[in-house]
């Protein structure tokens, strides 16, 4: 805070505040001044972090687990001059960097091209005369004049406001404009969102002017202060080096965790996400695992160190490390990248992704994410005793969308209050009365509802809703790239009002055209909340005052109710009934305004005088008096459309979703209703938990931590939350083994996307927000999350394939080189039965691209009706355990044995002289290059037809689509994925020329060319097949390792009717059902939901 105040601005008179800023209201800075002031203030940006610098990406892909350990590996290499090997390792390590930099390089440029944003300008009163200058060089002190449409350069305190209100959404998340006043405040415990007469930087002037003197700039703002917070670094508990505070021995056992932090961090053990953490364990332990095994090379060898020996050692070595993981990942997860950006999800973190697969819980902001971000007028009750409901409208601003049905709504078809059924039954009741209305809700309404058409109250209505009213609607016939058909401009509830009378051509340009013409304006006061306008109208002897506002403002003011020969006097009565049906719309999450209008005594002709208030507001007093009630409009912001069914896919795939917003609680709860984050009828829940999942953030502060956990359930809906409120939201689930993703748009989300595993912000949102977040959602849209979900989690299944496929090879490897210590030549020394090129040429190029293949897999039919992973196991699931050892046992065995086969079989035991080196008939190495390229040429076929095979992972490859009615679809199944089939294809067809061609196969793999010995790997290949489909089959048949079921809660989110749809009687099994609903309930309810979709209100 600029200057040295003594209370805070909002609490001083403008008078004061100037002084403490030593600057002139009415002339503003001196250019003296400006320059001494720029010299002591940065300038007036915000610090939210660049992008990442090249190299620190470079860096982080050199020091990955997997790298290091190829590091290694070619260090040996080379120590013992073995140059084709290292040379091959370098160009691995290589390989997988440069992949690894130019993709992450180019997401994170990307990020660069949205973040982007244009720089904004300032009007300032500097030297008694305006300027217009680059938000960066305002400074404290400095007069800023705003008028509607300005971004507001820096917090301000205002000194005049004429009708000035500010969208501070981005900040508070208050969707509706904040009026502001220039009177200093008395309570000093005000939140921001409340000190109404301080304009904050980065918020918009939605309409009026206005102007204020500067108090903070730059990081020094309310919005630099949150990004400030965003960015601050939180240390880890148990991390301090005071002894003072926590005895003498904290200081080493803080030192030591801070160290273990610093390598864990380095090493990849401690920072990223779960599989990224589980990878680098992986890495590490294969390092140990391939350590040992050198140890027992040198073992079996009597700890003679020959060359030859090493050699032999780096094969084993190399043999347990799946060289093209990292490659292979990377790759996988660039292309769910690119496949996501097509989608509208801009990923800006590359594992971001791979985490979203095992998010449990959404913390969701309202406006604009869950909602439109638009005002629309949903009801119009006219005092007729007529409801009309717009129906159908996906865009707010377009009249010409939806339809507008009526009802007529008399005292016996007020919804009066009906007994809670659910409330009253108990466990002991067998039998169910369940009520007609609740199994038949919507018949008889249905019935009663009728195409809207024009009468003498509605258009009454209309004619006063569109002229008391500063909104321009237009339509665009050729509209320009990226923009409407239907152009508006003002303040959102205006615009509502002025679209729903566009619905019936009654727009204030037409009805203007046929005549009518305004005389006079009162507007909008906050003071009164309430505008008036007063028009002549065509052949009328008498003008017209048109005067909308808050319904008890207006009321007070009114006489009579309705029009023509239904007019009725203003009883205290009919006032109740018309507040009572003000808490109808309210409850339905809608912001009610009341429309009147009187005929003027005789042609308009008084006028006001900017010098006479008093007169004013006595003549405003006039005029509005003896008001006629022309109806209410019920507005509100609509869900998107495909919200509903977007949070009931989030149910099915055991992620609750949950809803953290600043709006008011009615509204919050009814919005939360109507896209079914809670259930409509709260008694079919428990009472503790039905008091739990709907909370204000002010209860909810108020609990310490202990009680937090202490709540059956943590709330699902959260109104009035503060940035303290969502992060303490995260915390609680984070404390509860929640995987969390939090949405948001706004400056004050920044803090909770920054804390949350997963941070997810809105392309239309602040910079502060997108630049805490890891993705960016360019549409805005819910239903994009769950896109980007379902990504993940298919990505994730695919890891889980791709590591399956290449580990499976490297166990069958490690178990064919071990065994093979045992075959030793005459010279003592143990003869690998495949050489070390034969296992990186298998590792890198043959195993690979079906990996690579099995990475673009598409997601199977299940993957959103599955839990989230298990974050402790990630991929590495007892079901990819158990595969990986009977899959590699196989492949390994059958290696051996037709290595035996060739050897001793039919050889005799012939393993010749020196033959790990060169190719010698006369020293009897023919059999052993011959075994080489038949195990050679059968690895390889089994490694490429188990990719085939690991397309699922439970089911047949000879079926993998259980509802296929084709008698033999394994072509058409395997083909459906040509960048794996093509990859298994070509790779087997590239054994024959790696085999035969000369000097290469003898020189390099160390093997020769073979004949009778392919039937050999062909038999091999036919039994390793059927090995996969009895493990199969054996899994399938005894239940073994399946997925865990999703864990329901105590009702379905996003479902109709709190998500279940009774088809069967009800029994006493029945009870046991809103903890746990069958698949079949389940799959109807959404297909109900789909069905529906089209036909379902804004």
């Amino acid at each position: 805070m600029a200057g040295q105040f003594e209370r805070h601005p909002f609490l001083l008179t403008t008078q004061d505040v100037a002084k403490a800023l030593d600057t002139d209201l009415e002339r503003g800075l001196s250019s003296a001044q400006v320059a001494q002031l720029q010299e002591k203030y940065p300038p007036n940006e915000l610090d939210v972090g660049g992008a990442i610098p090249w190299y620190k990406i470079f860096i982080k892909q050199l020091v990955n687990a997997m790298i290091l350990v190829l590091f290694f590996a070619m260090a040996l290499s080379f120590g013992v001059n073995d140059w084709v090997e290292g040379g091959v390792l370098l160009a691995v390590i290589i390989l997988n960097v440069s992949i690894g930099f130019y993709q992450e390089y180019g997401a994170e440029k990307k990020m660069d091209a949205l973040r982007a944003l244009s720089a904004p300008s300032a009007m300032v009163l500097r030297d008694g005369r305006t300027e217009v200058i680059p938000n960066a060089e305002v400074v404290p002190g400095d007069v800023v004049v705003l008028k509607m449409g300005d971004t507001v350069p820096a917090d301000v305190r205002l000194f005049e406001a004429m009708n000035l209100a500010a969208d501070e959404q981005s900040l508070t998340g208050e969707s509706v404009p904040v009026e502001k006043i220039v009177e200093h405040l008395e309570d000093e415990e005000l939140g921001i969102g409340d000190r109404i007469n301080i304009a904050y930087g980065t918020t918009t002037v939605r309409k009026g002017r206005g102007r204020g003197v500067v108090i903070s700039t730059g990081m020094q703002t309310e919005v630099g202060k949150i990004a400030a917070s965003t960015a601050k670094k939180h240390r880890k508990a148990g991390r301090s080096m005071n002894y003072k505070k926590y005895g003498a021995r904290q200081p080493i056992i803080g030192l030591a965790r801070r160290t273990y932090d610093f390598f864990g961090k380095f090493l990849g053990l401690t920072e990223g996400t779960p599989l990224q953490i589980k990878l680098s364990k992986l890495a590490y332990m294969l390092f140990g695992c391939a350590l040992l095994l050198a140890v027992i090379v040198f073992a079996v060898n009597k700890f003679h160190v020959d060359k030859e020996v090493v050699i032999y050692a780096i094969s084993t070595g190399i043999a347990i490390i799946p060289e093209s993981l990292v490659a292979v990942l990377t790759i996988t997860m660039v292309v769910a990248v690119t496949v996501m950006r097509k989608a509208n999800v801009v990923v800006r973190d590359l594992s971001a992704l791979e985490a979203l697969g095992g998010v449990t819980n959404i913390c969701s902001d309202k406006t604009g994410t869950l909602t439109q971000g638009a005002m629309i007028v949903r009801k119009v009750w006219i005092p007729s005793k007529t409801i009309y409901t717009v129906k159908d409208s996906k865009h707010p601003s377009d009249p010409t969308e939806g339809r507008v049905t009526f009802s007529e709504s008399d005292d016996q078809n007020q919804e009066p209050e009906k007994r809670d059924y659910d409330q009253e039954r108990s466990a002991a009741v067998l039998k169910f009365d369940v009520p007609e209305e609740k199994l038949n809700p919507s018949k008889y309404k249905k019935e009663d509802e009728k195409e809207a058409t024009m009468n003498p109250g509605l258009e009454a209505f209309l004619l006063s809703a569109a002229l008391c009213n500063l909104a321009t609607v237009r339509h665009e016939p050729d509209p320009s790239e990226g923009h409407p058909e239907w152009q508006v401009t003002g303040e959102p509830t205006e615009i509502a009002l002025q679209v729903f009378a566009h619905r019936f051509q009654k727009g204030k340009k037409v009805v203007e055209a046929e005549g009518w013409k305004q005389v006079a304006e009162f507007p909008f006061d906050s003071s009164i909340k309430r505008m008036s306008v007063i028009y002549d109208g065509p052949n009328m002897e008498h003008s017209m005052v048109f005067t909308k506002g808050a319904v008890e403002r207006v009321l007070e003011l009114c006489s009579t109710v309705g029009t023509g020969d239904s007019q009725e006097p203003m009883t205290e009565e009919y006032k109740e009934r018309i507040l009572e049906q003000m808490g109808s719309f309210a409850s339905q999450g809608q912001r009610v305004l009341a429309i009147a209008s009187r005929p003027w005594d005789g042609k308009y002709k008084e006028k006001t005088s900017p010098e006479n208030h008093e007169g004013d507001e006595a003549l405003r007093q006039l005029v509005e008096s003896d008001l006629t009630l022309l109806g209410l409009a019920g507005i509100y912001d609509p869900p998107r459309k495909e919200t509903t069914p977007a949070i009931a896919e989030c149910s099915t795939a055991g992620i609750k979703v949950h809803m953290l917003t600043g709006d008011h609680p009615a509204t919050a709860e009814a919005i939360a209703k109507e896209v079914g984050i809670i259930p409509r009828n709260l008694g079919i829940l428990s009472q503790d938990v039905a008091s739990a999942i709907v909370q204000k953030a002010s209860d909810f502060d108020k609990l310490t931590d202990e009680e937090i956990d202490a709540l059956p359930e943590l709330p699902l809906v959260l109104a009035r939350c503060a940035p303290d409120t969502k992060t303490r939201m995260i915390e609680a689930l984070r404390r509860r083994s929640a995987y969390m993703a939090m949405t948001g748009d706004g400056v004050n989300d920044a803090p909770s996307l920054s804390r949350a595993d997963v941070g997810i912000a809105m392309g239309s949102g602040s910079d502060v927000a997108k630049s805490a977040a890891k993705i960016v959602l360019t549409d805005d849209k819910f239903n994009s999350i769950v896109a980007a979900i379902r990504e993940g989690r298919r990505m994730f299944d695919n890891i889980q394939k791709f590591i399956l496929h290449l580990l499976t090879s490297n166990v069958g490897e490690v178990i064919l080189l071990i065994c093979g210590l045992g075959f030793q030549d005459e010279s003592g020394f143990s003869v690998f039965p495949i050489s070390p090129l034969e296992i990186l040429w298998i590792n890198m190029l043959t195993s690979s691209f079906p990996a690579f293949g099995l990475g673009r897999e598409q997601a199977s039919r299940d993957v959103m009706r599955k839990p989230p992973h298990d974050r402790k196991r990630g991929v590495f699931t007892n079901q990819i355990l158990a595969d990986m050892l009977v899959y590699g046992m196989l492949m390994g065995t059958l290696s051996l044995m037709t290595f035996v086969i060739i050897i001793y079989g039919v050889n005799n035991g012939q393993l010749g002289q020196n033959c790990n080196r060169v190719f010698s008939e006369e020293a009897g190495c023919g059999p052993v290059f011959r075994a080489r390229a038949t195990v050679f040429a059968e690895l390889t076929w089994l490694i490429l037809i188990s990719a085939w095979e690991f397309k699922d992972i439970r089911r047949s490859m000879f079926r993998l689509k259980p509802d296929d009615t084709a008698s033999f679809p394994v072509f058409k199944d395997v083909y459906e994925n040509r960048f794996l089939f093509w990859s298994v294809v070509l790779g087997a067809i590239s054994v024959f020329p790696v085999v035969h061609i000369p000097v290469v196969n003898e020189n390099v793999f160390k093997h020769t060319r073979i004949t009778w010995e392919w039937s050999l790997a062909v038999a091999a290949t036919i039994i390793f097949v059927a090995g996969m489909e009895l493990w199969k089959l054996t899994k399938r048949h005894f239940r073994l390792l399946e997925d865990a079921a999703v864990v329901r809660g105590a009702f379905s989110q996003g479902s109709e009717e709190t998500g279940r749809k009774f088809h069967h009687t009800i029994s006493f099994s029945s009870l046991k059902s809103w903890r746990s609903i069958g698949k079949s309930h389940t799959v109807d309810t959404r297909a109900s939901t789909k069905e529906k979709k089209d036909v379902s209100p804004v």
